[in-house]
This record gives C-alpha cells, structure tokens and sequence, in this order.
C-alpha cells in the first residue's frame, strides 16, 4: 500500500526506521527489534540505504522481506550516491518485482572519506533529480526528506525551502524530517513550507536518546541542536547509561505529545535498530498512566 494513502487514513500514523545490519548477528538483533515493534501496529516502516549504495542489495532483500514475510509496509531509502541512472533504474526495477511500492529519495551523504558529493557520471546531482527520474518510469510512491533547522550544506534556509518545495514539485507526496529536540523547529519549518505552497504532510522525526556521545556525533553530522538544558540534564549523569536512557524516554515522550497535540500527522522513529527505548515512548503515549 502507498505510504500517501496510509497518511489519508491512519492518525496519527507511527513509523520506524532500520538499517541493514553488517553481520548475521546483526540481522538477528534486527528481526527481533521488528518483531517486538510489530506489535505497535506501525503505519510503515523504512530502511536505510550505505553511502555509495553500499548497502544496496541488503536494503533491497530487508525491505522486501519485511513487507512479504512480516507483513509490514515497507519503503527503501535510494540515494543518487555512487549510481548512475541505468542504475537507478535497476534498483528500482528491483524494488518493483519485490512488490515494494514506496521509496525515500535522497541524494544522501559522501562515500567515507569523501568531503563533497561528487555527481555520479551519467547519474543525478540532486536528489529533485531521483524524484522525476522516479516518477517518469515508476509508480512508487514517492518520500523526501527535510530538514527543520536546514541542510548542513546549504546556509541559505530560504534556499532549502525552494529545494524541497522543487523535490515536492517533481513528485514527492510526503516529507519526513531530519531528526531534531525542538519542536519549533518543526512547527516554523511546516509553516515555513505551507507560506510558500508545499501542502504534503511532514511526518516529523524522533530519536529517543540513549548514548550522549552518539547524539552529539549525529547531531553534528545532519546540523540538527541539542537545546542546552536537556544537554544539561544529560551532562549531569553522562556516566549512568540508564540515566541517559530514562531521560531520552521521557524528553522524546513529551515530545511527541506536543507534536500530536498540535497536529502532526504522526511520529517516525529513528530506532537504530533497537525497540527498547521506542516502546516505552509509544507505552506511554498510549497510556500516559503508565509513567510513574
């Protein structure tokens, strides 16, 4: 099923994000984070795709076995790293025989060790690109992403707004949004988009914290802040994992109930292949009783 017609009839409509692990001990870690998060009912769920493609054929084989033999909606995430179109062109050829029916469009991040992406010889520079190449030969449904606090690479936010109104323009039917601990920076960023005419729905992403370390290195890859009194908070007990876990709970719970309050069409976990700290948020969104 289209996420687009998902989006139409599921609210608030919860999603979780995985990626393909490295080993065989991994996918065995991830299958059971799937299987306990299966029981929340996700509206989808998606699967991230290695810098240069390298991940490509286990994001394939994941994707579509999680929506054939778990029985979930699935969406793989492409990106125009490392691709030329012919490519593409196979990959989502691939993804159309598996029966998948939605991807996330992405021009994505340098190979390691590159500082720039370099456009790929007869591939797509931007990922606006990825999105009409899609929609000219395809009928996925088609998902972008956007950042609220702006694109690391791009300073003007103006700008980024014109970049993913053209990503919307070019074919996209929903946007799912880097991660972020403000919620008014989600909130001026949909405003922001509605002033100049984007109307697809933002479906905002959450990580729960539960390594200070690791939240400080993403954070600082995608461009998104750590508002200073949580970075307090978690400063203060930065050598008690469960502590850090606890407070990353109860900061993405409160969270998400403002986010939904105030009309976001759901919430899009970033699990890190992990159901721990994702369940317990959903616990207590759906029954607030439950925290103590």
């Amino acid at each position: 099923m289209k996420i687009s017609d998902i989006l139409k009839k599921v609210k608030p409509a919860f999603s979780f994000e995985f990626f393909p692990p490295k080993d065989a001990n991994g996918f065995e870690q991830l299958f059971q984070t799937i299987n306990q998060l299966k029981s929340c009912n996700p509206a989808f769920v998606s699967v991230t795709y290695g810098a240069g493609g390298s991940t490509r054929s286990k994001t394939i084989e994941l994707v579509a076995n999680i929506k054939n033999q778990i029985g979930l909606e699935s969406m793989a995430h492409l990106t125009c790293v490392g691709h030329s179109s012919d490519e593409i062109h196979s990959v989502l050829d691939n993804l159309k025989q598996q029966g998948v029916e939605n991807v996330l469009a992405l021009r994505g991040d340098p190979p390691k060790g590159d500082k720039t992406f370099v456009k790929p010889e007869n591939g797509f520079r931007y990922a606006s690109e990825l999105v009409d190449f899609t929609q000219q030969h395809f009928q996925f449904c088609i998902g972008v992403a956007g950042y609220p606090e702006g694109h690391p690479e791009c300073s003007n936010l103006n700008q980024d707004l014109i970049n993913l109104k053209n990503k919307v323009l070019s074919g996209a039917s929903f946007i799912v949004t880097q991660l972020f601990f403000d919620n008014n920076c989600y909130f001026n960023f949909v405003e922001n988009l509605r002033n100049i005419g984007v109307e697809v729905p933002v479906i905002p992403g959450i990580m729960p914290i539960h390594n200070l370390n690791q939240i400080k290195r993403f954070t600082k890859m995608c461009g998104a802040t750590v508002p200073v009194d949580l970075l307090r908070r978690l400063e203060s007990v930065e050598n008690d994992p469960d502590s850090i876990r606890e407070i990353g709970i109860d900061y993405a719970t409160t969270q998400c109930e403002d986010l939904l309050a105030q009309g976001a069409p759901g919430v899009h976990f970033y699990t890190l292949n992990r159901s721990r700290s994702t369940l317990s948020v959903l616990e207590r969104l759906n029954n607030p009783s439950s925290v103590a």
